[in-house]
């Protein structure tokens, strides 16, 4: 098994650890049963000289798990940054946006939702979405979505660009039209190499899936497609690799975002947002508020922790532990910090934030990674189920 694993290591750079041994010896077993195979070797061997029982043994093991609207903060970043610093410094510009990896849409379709939905026009923005999968990109084209991709209470914008179907709920044309699906993988040589920067790039919980090597591989590969002011989102657990690697935090509350060093001639601006996108609504103006929710500690910890520091910011959660008492913001930052420096202790504190809120979500989410890491699958699906149900009460 450990030569499969290489193998699929070296095509899309997954790293066996991240999604666990037991899931991906199960997809193994699944497609030896296909071809009546008993022995692990001669399933290697077929690998080895068919490109299309390759891609179906890699459709097997990613994961394809998302929503619209996923993690709304970042979305309202992004059109708040759109509408009110990128467009006024481009007031002829076309908006480049690409989503990597798209799955099967959700994604990229919720991007261009929000620019619509905050008054942008069908003709000043470009969307661009990628993955590795085919099924998800056939899947993603189709536009017909089930009620698992429409997750929260505010789904507004389901009224708005969906209609209801016999098969699902079938995306308008005008949000289609924006959005190009096609099939790439980061890693290939010459990925996007003709294509112009992107002003935007969303690369959400990918890195977490690869080693060090292949996620310094892929960094470069994003900076070089990333326009010189550009904002690069990405994973929570993902930014602490993303600043070691020279880009720098944009110090966007709860958006983990960055830029290239240098290349914005100020910070991105910051503001807590009080409303979602998705909502037919004006986007408030920027200003440099932040969120009340968060005791002032823990919002210098998350600083430390999106520029990197992480012993800083792990300092910075135990004095408030000590000095405020038990709390499941401070314990979720403790976990997430652990978590980005690869320590096995940040299952401790996900699990002590979740003791004090059973439905903590982004702690439920967390939690169910790390258990995929370790290998414990059927575990991280109960946390995962856990997080779907807290994520359809808020």
């Amino acid at each position: 098994m450990r030569h499969i694993e290489a193998l699929l290591r070296r095509h899309i750079g997954l790293d066996a650890a991240s999604v666990g041994s037991a899931l991906i010896e199960r997809a193994v077993r699944l497609r030896m049963r296909e071809y009546g195979l008993e022995k692990p070797d001669t399933y290697r061997d077929l690998l080895a000289t068919s490109r299309e029982e390759l891609m179906q043994l890699i459709e097997a093991v990613v994961v394809t798990e998302t929503w619209f609207f996923r993690d709304r903060q970042s979305f309202n970043i992004f059109t708040q940054l759109a509408l009110e610093d990128w467009w006024p410094r481009h007031p002829a510009g076309t908006l480049r946006v690409l989503s990597l990896p798209c799955s099967s849409g959700e994604e990229p379709y919720s991007l261009a939702m929000a620019l619509l939905d905050a008054g942008s026009s069908d003709l000043n923005f470009s969307i661009d979405a990628l993955d590795i999968s085919a099924l998800a990109l056939a899947r993603a084209e189709r536009a017909v979505y089930g009620k698992n991709s429409f997750r929260g209470r505010e789904l507004a914008f389901r009224d708005r660009h969906f209609r209801l179907t016999k098969e699902g709920y079938a995306l308008s044309a005008r949000v289609r039209r924006n959005v190009k699906f096609e099939r790439g993988n980061l890693l290939d040589d010459g990925f996007l190499a003709e294509r112009p920067p992107y002003d935007f790039i969303f690369c959400r919980n990918l890195l977490i899936y690869f080693d060090s090597a292949t996620q310094v591989l892929a960094l470069d590969r994003l900076q070089q497609l990333l326009a010189d002011d550009g904002i690069l989102f990405v994973g929570p657990a993902e930014l602490p690799a993303v600043v070691a690697r020279g880009l720098v935090s944009a110090g966007l509350p709860m958006a983990f975002a960055c830029h290239k060093a240098g290349g914005r001639t100020q910070p991105a601006p910051v503001r807590s947002l009080k409303s979602d996108v998705g909502e037919k609504s004006p986007p408030p103006k920027l200003s440099r508020e932040t969120s009340a929710a968060i005791p002032e500690p823990l919002e210098v910890a998350r600083q430390h922790a999106d520029a990197g520091r992480l012993a800083e910011a792990a300092a910075i959660c135990e004095a408030q532990l000590a000095s405020a008492g038990p709390s499941a913001q401070a314990y979720y930052l403790l976990g997430l910090v652990k978590d980005a420096g690869n320590d096995p202790e940040a299952i401790t504190y996900y699990r002590k934030a979740l003791y004090l809120e059973p439905n903590y979500y982004e702690a439920l989410v967390q939690i169910a990674l790390v258990l995929k890491k370790t290998g414990a699958v059927d575990a991280a699906r109960l946390y995962q189920r856990r997080a779907e149900r807290a994520h359809s009460r808020t």
